[in-house]
């Protein structure tokens, strides 16, 4: 398994402290955050982290393919580092955004009917079962 340095390292981009713990904390919550939830979260350990930073480092990640943004609501943005394509639920009732693993055709295609496809976005909108249980026992 790589380690985050080597993630960074491969790509080119030198492995700082700010890269290294984005990029940990990345790989450790698949809760697919925004800039301000991995904010919140690394302030606690990092006091001096800027969203600024966070920013500057998440465009670095994507401009080098180690983490896709996905941009369901319109409103935000949220990062995910999975390396395989999938699709993803938005919950309408809590707001979570969820790996969803369902078979799709065109997944891992490069070319469809003679267009170069370059980027891809499954996602659903629904109410996750998290939720839905929780309205059964009300």
């Amino acid at each position: 398994m790589k380690t985050a340095k080597n993630i960074l390292e491969a790509t080119g981009l030198k492995p700082t402290y700010p890269r290294l713990r984005i990029l940990e904390y990345l790989e450790r919550h698949e809760n697919h955050p925004t800039v301000e939830m991995i904010h919140d979260d690394l302030v606690k350990e990092i006091p001096t982290i800027s969203k600024t930073t966070i920013y500057n480092t998440l465009n670095a990640f994507l401009e080098k393919g180690i983490l896709h943004a996905i941009t369901i609501t319109g409103t935000e943005t949220r990062y995910d580092c999975k390396d395989v394509p999938h699709h993803h639920l938005l919950c309408k009732s809590c707001g979570q955004i969820i790996d969803v693993d369902i078979e799709c055709p065109y997944i891992e295609q490069i070319d469809i009917e003679g267009h170069k496809i370059e980027e891809r976005h499954g996602y659903f909108k629904g109410i996750c079962k998290k939720c839905l249980k929780k309205k059964e026992k009300r």
